[in-house]
């Protein structure tokens, strides 16, 4: 399924970490607003990313009938 942003233009970024081991049980984070993927990795001692990329995605408007 592709991204369905609400309103407006979102952009979406995937950072790619190489894992050293298994990581076990990670705690999701209570909200994406704040979300720092610096203490992200620093917490679960993934080093620097490998690969990033992202995209901006906006919602289609509502076809009209003639």
């Amino acid at each position: 399924m592709g991204p369905r942003p609400p309103i407006g233009i979102h952009r979406y970024i995937f950072v790619l970490f190489q894992q050293k081991g298994p990581l076990g049980l990670v705690e999701q984070p209570p909200t994406r607003a704040s979300f720092n993927t610096r203490y992200f990795a620093r917490q679960l001692d993934l080093g620097l990313p490998v690969a990033t990329v992202y995209f901006n995605s906006q919602k289609e408007p509502a076809v009209k009938r003639r």
